[in-house]
């Protein structure tokens, strides 16, 4: 590895050696796991259902059912993930490393809690409440890519170090 790609590899640096320890230790880490890929189920299975109710008028409720679950989990990830980044960085949210992800985290947030407003006070009617749901949807794939992306800078952060390491 020349000298010039270890500096450029620091400059992208997510976690320090202590974070980085912290992370690992933490059993929110553990959680986040676990939940990310129930919630990309549950996303999958609702998003199957609400495109079914807008092409043919039919599980309404099927539909509305899956939409409160994943966002009950999405509310859950939310808040194990707020105590995870308290853990490894200090902070509950906007910790420098995921900074963005938490900003674009807050509009997933709001989208799908302004489904569960539309829901509950019968406003935007049925279709306009699965189109909430949609841009909800939306703005969740776009926020599980960031995350994505920042797992892959992890993983290529850690075998950066451990060449380093070895060097």
């Amino acid at each position: 590895m020349s000298k010039g790609s270890g500096a450029a590899t620091k400059a992208f640096q997510l976690y320090t050696p202590e974070e980085r320890r912290r992370r690992d230790e933490s059993v929110w880490t553990i959680v986040q796991g676990v939940l990310a890929p129930v919630q990309f189920l549950v996303f999958l299975v609702s998003l199957g259902l609400v495109i079914r109710y807008l092409w043919t008028g039919a599980g309404f409720e099927a539909a509305t059912i899956s939409i409160v679950i994943k966002t009950l989990v999405l509310y859950t990830i939310m808040i194990t993930g707020a105590i995870w980044e308290k853990v490894v960085f200090g902070k509950y949210l906007f910790a420098k490393a995921f900074f963005w992800e938490d900003v674009f985290s807050m509009l997933v947030i709001f989208l799908h809690t302004l489904y569960l407003w539309a829901l509950f006070t019968g406003n935007f009617g049925p279709e306009g409440q699965m189109y909430v749901a949609l841009a909800a949807y939306a703005a969740y794939v776009i926020n599980a890519a960031q995350f994505l992306w920042k797992l892959r800078m992890a993983r290529l952060q850690g075998q950066s170090d451990r060449t380093e390491a070895m060097a």
